[in-house]
């Protein structure tokens, strides 16, 4: 496992940046903690999902990669999957919901992706991509239920362990579960009995429910303003997540704007709601944390600034 994460990283290089870690010394002294922010908003598109989008697409055969690729996403892998195809020259189709934010919508035209509609439900999404599948025969990639996407995503986490390899725990943001699952391989393979802690909505709180249950839980037309983080966990990346997670911890809207807060003025930094459910995970239970030294994933940085929440 870990040869295939390092071939990986190797592999997506080029096509990647490697984003910085930052740290706030207020946010530190608040915290109690050492914590070192893994910049995925700097990354190409603005989001860790580049790593992933860009892996999944190599590892296609050149007859799959001439008929194009196809995902669902409410916004960040949408981009991410339009600007790694065109990045290596090849087609890419998407299928967004009517409510994705206008400004995601536009960033995947303008990396060359093809956008059709949906309402804003899985199961609409699910047969629209297969249309598109059947009309155009493109291969279907899906944002985090992926090996390939899944390692692509830890590469993130390994970049963090490698600039600071004595990291305790590192909190990452829940949606679909491909970061997550991918921080765990990272953290198992390349940390020292570090601790991977994910932070999720109160109001999409699948991935919770889901480590207590022991299957994958579902959430019903969720409300949160961490848009990235409505999805649900997928077949592939709950094993990987139920055998490394130590912990979810839900937060609240208010918590999420909170930390989102925070990251904008004390770090001078833009991410998007998604990101900051991490930092607003670890402030709820900083008082179990105090002297540790941890890192956070802050995962994109794609907000539309007519829509802020503060």
């Amino acid at each position: 496992m870990n040869e295939d994460l390092a071939n990986c990283h190797r592999s997506i290089a080029p096509l990647i940046h490697r984003t910085p870690v930052l740290t706030s010394r207020l946010l530190n002294q608040m915290l109690g903690m050492e914590v070192y922010f893994k910049c995925e908003n700097f990354q190409r598109m603005g989001a860790f999902k580049m790593r992933g989008a860009v892996y999944a697409i190599q590892k296609l055969s050149t007859e799959e990669k001439n008929k194009g690729v196809v995902t669902h996403s409410s916004g960040n892998f949408a981009q991410a999957l339009s600007l790694a195809a065109k990045s290596l020259e090849i087609p890419a189709y998407v299928v967004m919901p009517t409510n994705a934010p206008e400004v995601k919508k536009e960033a995947v035209r303008s990396y060359g992706g093809t956008i059709t509609e949906c309402t804003p439900d899985l199961e609409s999404r699910q047969k629209t991509t297969a249309a598109i599948i059947a009309e155009k025969g493109a291969v279907f990639i899906h944002p985090s239920n992926d090996y390939h996407v899944i390692l692509g995503q830890g590469t993130a986490a390994k970049e963090l362990l490698e600039d600071h390899p004595d990291l305790s725990f590192i909190f990452v943001p829940v949606g679909g579960g491909g970061l997550i699952a991918g921080s765990c391989l990272a953290a198992k393979h390349f940390g020292n009995q570090c601790a991977v802690i994910g932070g999720e909505p109160e109001n999409a709180d699948d991935a919770y429910r889901s480590l207590k249950s022991g299957k994958i839980e579902s959430n019903i037309n969720p409300q949160t303003i961490a848009d990235g983080l409505r999805t649900e966990l997928g077949t592939i990346n709950f094993p990987i997540i139920k055998g490394g997670v130590k912990k979810i911890i839900r937060v609240s809207e208010s918590e999420i704007i909170t930390a989102m807060k925070l990251i904008w003025e004390r770090m001078k930094i833009v991410v998007e709601p998604s990101s900051a459910v991490a930092l607003a995970a670890l402030i709820r239970e900083k008082s179990q944390y105090r002297g540790a030294r941890a890192g956070i994933i802050l995962s994109g940085g794609n907000v539309d600034l007519k829509k802020l929440p503060f």
